[in-house]
């Protein structure tokens, strides 16, 4: 057996302001993917994804008893391929903020749901909502807590424009430019993050006044600022959003970015040659750039590893 491909995703923006019903836009990656295969003759890295699959095909069995009307797998077949060998073949990398369980998440629905809404139906509101609320319990299996977009993201394949939290609807953003010189890339920390105590610390810092205001009043409002530009293809207002972005994490956001990347950070900033952000929540992984000059901003970070993922 081999599934069908299912590919990692990045959040351009939203990442945390989501909790908070800022906007977010989330498009897929298709550098990184990854199927269900069966291996029969088990490797010491298939046989971890499969024992992982066995607590995973628990805990979904357990979560189909406890919540009937949400979602029904064949759990059966699921048992039996996990037996037989099942594991995800994936070559997304983990703890990295660009959706490897979410890929993963998407590929056992596509698998072993009998009555899954499937991407070529005509995608109403109520059945994104319904998807998402399927995947966000699914989900919460590797995370605690799950907004259920990353699967939705790696499921549908499609760029998705969060308007809050009971809004989402597929988007289509700008066609990208061959040569164009602006960019956004991925940085490499070169270093695992870890979502739940980032997610941890996020939640702690929210119960204070300041810090939720800080959100609204800056986070949220640039964050929607840069989704607006980005939709709209107006570059120069979002370089100027995506900076002001930029400035309010490295302010508030301070643990989520690893300590040896705070001065490159601010470097970004002061000279205007490239904007880092969050990509996902952070702690290591990859972060996100932007910059109006790819090759300015190649020059200034010559020491890290920089993939393009979107020309502007």
């Amino acid at each position: 057996m081999r599934g069908p491909l299912f590919y990692s995703k990045i959040l351009l923006f939203g990442e945390y302001g989501i909790i908070k019903d800022s906007k977010g836009l989330s498009i897929p990656y298709n550098f990184y993917n990854g199927a269900l295969k069966i291996d029969t003759h088990k490797t010491i890295a298939t046989r971890k994804s499969n024992d992982a699959l066995k607590r995973f095909a628990d805990y979904l069995e357990t979560l189909q008893k406890n919540e009937p009307e949400l979602v029904t797998f064949d759990i059966e077949k699921l048992n039996a391929d996990v037996e037989a060998g099942l594991y995800f073949d994936s070559s997304i990398p983990q703890g990295y903020g660009v959706g490897s369980s979410g890929a993963l998440v998407a590929a056992i629905y596509d698998q072993y749901v009998s009555d899954k809404i499937t991407v070529l139906e005509n995608l109403t509101r109520e059945k994104l909502l319904q998807l998402k609320g399927i995947f966000a319990a699914m989900e919460s299996f590797f995370h605690g807590k799950s907004s259920g977009l990353d699967p939705l993201n790696s499921y549908l394949s499609l760029p998705i424009l969060i308007n809050s939290k009971d809004s989402i609807e597929p988007a289509g953003i700008p066609s990208q430019t061959e040569n164009g010189k602006g960019a956004v890339f991925l940085l490499d920390s070169g270093q695992t993050g870890e979502t739940a105590p980032m997610v941890q610390i996020f939640m702690e810092n929210m119960k204070q006044e300041g810090f939720r205001n800080m959100l609204k009043n800056q986070f949220v409002k640039h964050t929607d600022a840069c989704v607006h530009d980005f939709l709209k293809g107006d570059v120069s207002s979002l370089f100027g959003n995506v900076k002001q972005l930029s400035k309010v994490v490295l302010d508030n956001f301070k643990p989520m970015i690893p300590k040896e990347f705070h001065t490159l950070w601010k470097k970004g900033i002061d000279t205007n040659a490239y904007y880092l952000k969050l990509c996902g929540s952070g702690g290591g992984g990859y972060m996100l750039g932007f910059t109006e000059d790819i090759d300015q901003a190649r020059s200034q970070l010559k020491n890290y590893n920089l993939e393009v993922v979107y020309n502007f």
